[in-house]
């Protein structure tokens, strides 16, 4: 009994290992070394209980919707990533920029589901990233109900002048994160990386649950349609929401 608990747990680690990427029932025993007929009665189990996800008969396994729901965040429910996949896949067809999706994780953005463009140049942006110095971060942060917010600033402090110096000060940084609300979105400019991000909200029974972003060097961003970017990206953000609802 104990020993197929392990093979389970050894299963569900190997498909976390790339969540989104199907794995087949040999990318998944053959590394643990697993006979095929007993990881495919495991893997049937683990389907039938939802905490994983069979993607039709021959594209492979990914983790379920009770898998994510045990870290007992909602922002990393299957759902989220289901609702977005399409509508971060449009954006990125249609600007041809790396679209990404984000929550918050303390005093950190995390990424939660990427899309790639086919630029010869490309802008490529941690996993993981102090809110204060990404576009989503800030954003997500704006984004926090007031009581929320100030345990927030009382716990990590404020922003330091190097990551975002029009935010370093008490009321300079309630200037910020009011301009983010009222505007809907967030900009940041990495003068020594030539970047721009740009991030706008997603919503789940009107709380914010996540960060749609693009990301793209500042040369192409300067002659790009800027207000067409942004509304893009609040046109995908609405979609995301109301699939969410």
């Amino acid at each position: 009994m104990i020993q197929v608990v392990n093979r389970a747990l050894d299963i569900l680690e190997q498909i976390a290992a790339d969540p989104e990427k199907p794995k087949s029932l040999s990318d998944i025993a053959d590394p643990l070394g697993l006979n095929h007929g007993t990881c495919a009665n495991i893997l049937k189990t683990l389907v039938n209980r939802n905490y994983v996800e069979q993607i039709g008969t021959k594209k492979g396994y990914i983790l379920g919707a009770k898998a994510y729901s045990l870290t007992g965040n909602e922002a990393y429910r299957k759902d989220l990533l289901d609702a977005a996949r399409d509508e971060m896949d449009l954006v990125t067809r249609k600007v041809n920029e790396n679209c990404l999706l984000a929550t918050l994780k303390g005093n950190m953005r995390q990424v939660v589901l990427r899309t790639y463009a086919e630029q010869d140049l490309q802008v490529r942006t941690a996993d993981e990233k102090h809110v204060y110095d990404s576009a989503s971060g800030r954003l997500l942060v704006a984004m926090l109900p007031d009581a929320d917010l100030d345990r927030f600033v009382r716990k990590y402090g404020l922003p330091s002048a190097e990551i975002w110096p029009e935010a370093d000060t008490d009321d300079k940084f309630q200037t910020c994160i009011s301009a983010i609300r009222s505007q809907g979105y967030a900009l940041q400019v990495v003068p020594k990386r030539q970047i721009i991000g740009l991030a706008v909200a997603v919503y789940k029974h009107k709380n914010v649950v996540a960060s749609l972003s693009i990301y793209l060097p500042e040369y192409r961003y300067t002659v790009a349609d800027k207000t067409g970017l942004i509304q893009l990206l609040q046109k995908a953000a609405k979609h995301i929401s109301a699939r969410l609802a």
